[in-house]
């Protein structure tokens, strides 16, 4: 097995970038409408005039009723966007920082897996909150429309514009702070379990460095994942979506204040709300990405990861 710990240094990082900015693609596209699902089902309960129980397929079936099939896609150019700068720099940032700590042999633990994988996560979310940010107010945005208001914004340009305009610069890092927590615990998960649950399945026999051992690996990683982040990716959402009224107040002060708030209102299973869809997702996007960046890289010449 060529592993990257060996030859990490060697390999190309512009190549690394592209490679992972195309599989960031394909997965983003293929799983997004179960994003915009679960985003709609992380805002619904906030409005005190949303008092009415929902699922994930009602709010799908709405979604296609009231906007057509193309209306799961709402935001997913500024989701596109977000992966071109976020999933390079925490992927090849992970391979980087995991080398540099990494031991003489080239192993490194669990922990030092976690810490890595956190770290590169917030970095890449920092430098890529402003377009996640768009990214979570145009989804918010079909929610207006079904209850037959006009969208905020007409596309992620003009978002990001107006965005500036009334919020001014900084307003692009609106919720940042819930966001680097997510990043993080986000990472941790997916990255350092699916790093060593790959190497597991590996030195176990289980199967070789091949699908079957990244699809593995992918499951396990999306569960841990999403376990640790719902709460801090329902704190953020909500963090995001708001804009200040008129008289400039919000309603939540701070992601501290949202995660108060939140399960003083609706109880501490509120902070797990979009679970299932939250893991529906990550679970394939992740399997879609790995499948697709081993492959790429198998096929350029590198290292597996």
């Amino acid at each position: 097995m060529k592993s990257g710990y060996q030859h990490g240094g060697v390999d190309n990082a512009h190549t690394k970038v592209l490679l992972t900015s195309l599989s960031a693609m394909v997965a983003e596209t293929t799983t997004f409408p179960v994003d915009l699902i679960k985003t709609r089902l992380q805002l619904h309960g906030e409005s005190h005039s949303s008092t009415r129980s929902t699922s994930a397929f009602r709010i799908a079936l709405d979604i296609i009723r009231e906007q057509g099939p193309l209306g799961l896609y709402k935001g997913l150019s500024p989701a596109i966007i977000r992966h071109l700068f976020y999933t390079p720099i925490r992927i090849v940032g992970y391979e980087h920082l995991r080398s540099v700590v990494s031991s003489d042999n080239g192993s490194i633990s669990i922990i030092g897996k976690a810490v890595v994988g956190g770290t590169s996560g917030c970095i890449a979310q920092i430098i890529a909150s402003p377009a996640d940010l768009v990214k979570v107010r145009m989804q918010a945005d079909g929610r207006l429309m079904s209850q037959g208001l006009q969208p905020r914004y007409s596309g992620p340009f003009d978002a990001f514009s107006k965005i500036v305009q009334a919020e001014g610069f900084r307003g692009l890092w609106k919720g940042v702070f819930p966001n680097i927590q997510r990043a993080f615990l986000v990472n941790m998960g997916e990255l350092a379990c699916y790093d060593h649950a790959k190497q597991i399945v590996i030195k176990s026999r289980i199967a070789e460095d091949n699908v079957y051992a990244h699809t593995l690996a992918s499951i396990m990683s999306g569960l841990a994942a999403t376990t640790l982040s719902c709460p801090a990716d329902v704190v953020k959402t909500r963090m995001m979506n708001q804009a200040p009224k008129k008289e400039g107040k919000v309603f939540y002060s701070s992601s501290y204040d949202c995660l108060v708030k939140t399960v003083k209102v609706e109880g501490i299973r509120a902070l797990w709300k979009g679970f299932f869809p939250t893991w529906a997702r990550l679970g394939p996007w992740q399997f879609v990405f790995w499948v697709s960046y081993e492959k790429f890289r198998k096929i350029a010449g590198l290292s597996s990861f």
